[in-house]
């Protein structure tokens, strides 16, 4: 039996695992051309002809509106700012609440709060790490007026329960599929199951062009609000207003997309399936290979559905195998493979949300004339979400090419080389 190198024995894999790069000749040849022809932007901040941007930028959204068969595709400078216009073209504000998911990166939050509303966060399940359908429903009031839906590390939430009780409660539903592009839920397109889909190109994601990202709707008003949102609302509106065409309360910003960004995002959308494919065949190897360890839980894969494997999360059972899980962390880190709590800091339980506080002499929106009472953020409101932070979920990198099947291999025989030295890691922790 090997020992283990955390504990002086040789690891399993010396070399570095190679960096995630999707970016090719392709992008470098589309952002020079952008330069060439010395328009780097086709937004102008007014209503008329420039109101939605540049060639690349409305090519980017007819290539998302045919692929996912979406009527309506805004592009903007990043998923978040595409989160925060979802949110507004809803005409959410202060008073409302909006139920959204603990699990996920705090921009999904922030984009409530920027439009002075109020998240509430319930809870996850336990094998798809997505919003609980039960614990939506548990945390329903007169002032609910979304459900802001995460679909977390390259898979989907349950929807068909989700969609039922929206349509009871009347409520719309956003989705965040940040890092869930391609990804299906029986047979829909993830992103274009509810009211508004949100997708990223931040530098991280499947598919980059350092920042950016896309809103898709079939709802013509939400787009146009969506639009008016990314580009100086306000100024369009008093066009418009003028005209005696139109008229609605709106605030704007440049949340634009650059044609650079926009020429890089097309070559990126084109290799998509191709990038989907590599991930999900390394994942459904691993799964397979994880089978033999009855402490390790792969993700769930709904029934008739597609997972893209932003990141490969699974959970880590320390009851089964008797170490904790941040032990199991540093071994396999020794022996050549990062590992990182998938689940680290649960967004209700971050300083803002204990403090009920964003500006410095205002509880508003937290504390208002329009939300006289309090939202919990206490620590317990959603116990498989802590459970996941504190003790059993993890994410591994290693389904990402240019990792290889040999990759895997060796990742799977530094998690059976821990198994076999359980004993000694038990001793370890203890001393």
């Amino acid at each position: 039996m090997q020992k283990l190198a955390l504990l002086g024995g040789k690891p399993v894999s010396k070399k570095p695992l190679p960096q995630y790069n999707s970016i090719g000749k392709e992008e470098k040849r589309a952002a020079m051309k952008v330069m060439r022809e010395k328009n780097l932007s086709g937004f102008v901040g007014r209503a008329g002809k420039y109101f939605l941007g540049g060639k690349y930028v409305k090519e980017l959204e007819s290539k998302f509106c045919r692929h996912f068969k979406v009527k309506y595709a805004v592009s903007l400078n990043s998923a978040s700012t595409a989160l925060q216009a979802a949110v507004g073209a809803l005409g959410i504000g202060p008073g409302d609440e909006v139920i959204t998911s603990p699990y996920t990166m705090t921009a999904t939050a922030s984009a409530i709060l920027f439009n002075n509303a109020l998240p509430v966060f319930a809870d996850i399940e336990e094998d798809s790490f997505c919003l609980d359908p039960e614990s939506i429903e548990k945390n329903i009031t007169k002032r609910t007026k979304a459900i802001l839906v995460v679909n977390i590390l390259g898979s989907s939430a349950d929807y068909g329960p989700i969609l039922k009780i929206a349509k009871k409660y009347n409520l719309k539903v956003i989705e965040d599929n940040s890092q869930s592009p391609g990804a299906t839920y029986k047979g829909k397109f993830a992103g274009t199951i509810g009211d508004m889909g949100i997708f990223s190109f931040n530098v991280h994601k499947v598919i980059q062009c350092g920042e950016g990202g896309m809103l898709v709707t079939n709802n013509k008003d939400y787009a146009f609000r969506a639009q008016l949102i990314r580009n100086h609302g306000e100024a369009v509106i008093n066009d418009l207003y003028k005209s005696k065409k139109y008229y609605m309360p709106i605030l704007g910003n440049n949340y634009r997309l650059s044609e650079i960004h926009a020429a890089i995002a097309i070559e990126q959308f084109k290799k998509l399936n191709r990038l989907n494919k590599g991930r999900i065949i390394l994942a459904d190897y691993l799964t397979k290979k994880l089978s033999q360890f009855n402490w390790l839980a792969p993700p769930l894969v709904f029934k008739n559905s597609v997972h893209v494997y932003y990141g490969y999360g699974f959970k880590f059972l320390p009851e089964k195998i008797g170490i904790k899980r941040a032990t199991f962390i540093k071994a396999m880190k020794a022996e050549g493979f990062e590992l990182v709590n998938g689940c680290e800091d649960p967004v209700h339980l971050m300083p803002i949300y204990q403090k009920q506080q964003i500006y410095p002499n205002s509880r508003f929106p937290f504390i208002s004339k329009e939300y006289p009472h309090k939202v919990s953020y206490k620590k317990g409101i959603c116990p498989v979400t802590e459970k996941m932070s504190e003790k059993e979920l993890l994410e591994t990198t290693i389904c990402q090419p240019p990792q290889t099947k040999k990759d895997i291999d060796l990742f799977v025989a530094a998690a059976k080389k821990i198994e076999q030295n359980i004993e000694d890691l038990k001793k370890y922790e203890k001393a």
